[in-house]
């Protein structure tokens, strides 16, 4: 299904910024990834509420093209979700998940604790694959997550260095204008409350997104290939759109609060709850309009 429309494009012209926030390394690693609440919370939702009958997964499989006996390295591997989904299809190979943030990296740990297929845990920078050696991997995946690594020419320079010869990276990210439908009611909702400037920035994720992710790749790939695909989260419930928005970090209701103060952010969620259920009470659902995809390196 083609969710593109005008309407939605000229939402996007109109809605989002072009200066997008940065979160720093110590707020990913010690704030906001320091447990597993808020990845728990957008994988929920782009799970429950998809309307596309193909997950996640489904694409990630199907860019891979695993045979079962490959050697995978999952640069900022979070949780473990997209590793425990993919084990299935590495019944013979092994994992190794590395991310910064230890209290995700032992959650990941937990979650595949028991599985056959060999699986290692390893804590560090995505810019730094020093822990391995040249030409290690079959397959690497970077998943949502790239617009957080520090240097990210240095990150693809090191995942060509031990991607093996005939090997597959295959990053994916949104475009920056994904899910403009909420981005359109959280700066609605700013601008009611006269919220200072410094908030109405975009997603980290317009740092390296499926607009320019080829300017980034193509220095250090021989061949780098865009599949792209849509979906909608429809949600009949405010409640349950209200816990995915509060999981956004530096965006929506999860942005660091600095000076601003609890009562802010309580007042903008209680305001963004009001606009939704209006759309939910016309509508029947309140949608967000996905636009994602997969770059294929080798």
């Amino acid at each position: 299904m083609d969710f593109r429309t005008p309407e939605v494009d000229r939402l996007a012209a109109e809605v989002i910024p072009e200066e997008f926030f940065e979160l720093s390394t110590q707020d990913a690693r010690d704030v906001f990834f320091a447990d597993t609440r808020m990845l728990d919370g957008k994988q929920l939702a782009h799970n429950r509420y998809r309307t596309s009958p193909r997950s996640l997964i489904d694409h990630l499989a199907e860019q891979l093209e695993l045979a079962g006996t490959e050697t995978l390295l999952d640069v900022g591997c979070g949780n473990g979700f997209v590793l425990e989904h993919l084990r299935p299809h590495l019944a013979d190979g092994r994992i190794i998940g590395l991310d910064i943030a230890p209290g995700v990296l032992q959650a990941a740990e937990a979650r595949l604790a028991g599985v056959a297929t060999p699986c290692e845990w390893v804590e560090g920078s995505a810019d730094d694959l020093s822990a391995f050696g040249d030409d290690s991997f079959d397959r690497v995946i970077a998943t949502y997550m790239m617009h957080y690594v520090p240097d990210i020419d240095r990150c693809l320079a090191e995942v060509r260095r031990v991607l093996r010869p005939g090997g597959r990276f295959v990053l994916t990210t949104d475009r920056p204008d994904s899910m403009v439908e909420m981005y359109q009611t959280h700066f609605a909702v700013l601008r009611e409350m006269d919220a200072p400037a410094r908030l109405f920035k975009a997603t980290p994720k317009a740092r390296i997104s499926l607009i320019n992710g080829g300017e980034y790749l193509n220095p250090h790939f021989t061949q780098v290939e865009l599949r792209t695909w849509q979906d909608q989260l429809r949600f009949a419930d405010a409640e349950a759109f209200m816990a995915f928005y509060s999981a956004h970090n530096y965006c929506c209701a999860a942005s660091a609060p600095g000076d601003l103060g609890e009562n802010f952010f309580a007042e903008l969620r209680a305001r963004a709850r009001a606009r939704v259920q209006a759309v939910i009470d016309r509508d029947g659902h309140f949608a967000l309009t996905k636009f994602t995809g997969s770059f294929i390196c080798s």
